[in-house]
């Protein structure tokens, strides 16, 4: 895969021919770091109770929420059944509410997150391992939503 065929780049709009493409270049391994990094939070071997469409779906709601509807469109399409869980105005449905709820506030309130929010999501029988593999999944989307807001504001593009 070419440095412009990666996901985060292809986000913010970058064209292979364009100044800020012979910028990037000179800083590859980062933008190939954040692609394995996606590929690890989002399509990870062990999923855990966390399947592939539903990391998708929390991936789209955070950058939903976030304002970019180029990267939620993008995590969206591998949601399946479980776009539900990626629109911002629902609230995850019976299956996911706790889940959502937590993910809305460590993406958007992260500040406020207490004690109880983690004691929550494991009496409601979430593995510690899975609530690891859940803010690993936030923190990313949250980094991603940065790099792609800089490469479109260094790209003269609104973020």
């Amino acid at each position: 895969m070419s440095l412009f065929q990666m996901t985060t780049l292809g986000t913010a709009s970058v064209s292979p021919n364009s100044a800020l493409a012979a910028v990037i270049r000179t800083r590859a391994n980062i933008f190939e770091m954040t692609e394995a990094a996606e590929k690890a939070v989002l399509c990870p071997k062990d999923t855990g109770s966390l399947p592939h469409d539903l990391r998708a779906s929390i991936a789209a709601r955070i950058a939903a929420k976030a304002g970019d509807t180029t990267l939620a469109a993008r995590y969206l399409e591998k949601a399946n059944a479980l776009a539900l869980v990626s629109d911002p105005a629902q609230d995850g449905g019976a299956d996911h509410a706790l889940l959502v709820q937590f993910v809305d506030k460590a993406a958007n309130a992260t500040k406020d997150i207490a004690s109880t929010d983690i004691a929550d999501l494991q009496a409601a029988g979430v593995s510690d391992a899975d609530i690891v593999r859940l803010c690993e999944l936030v923190a990313f989307v949250a980094y991603q939503l940065r790099v792609v807001a800089g490469l479109r504001l260094l790209h003269g593009q609104t973020a």
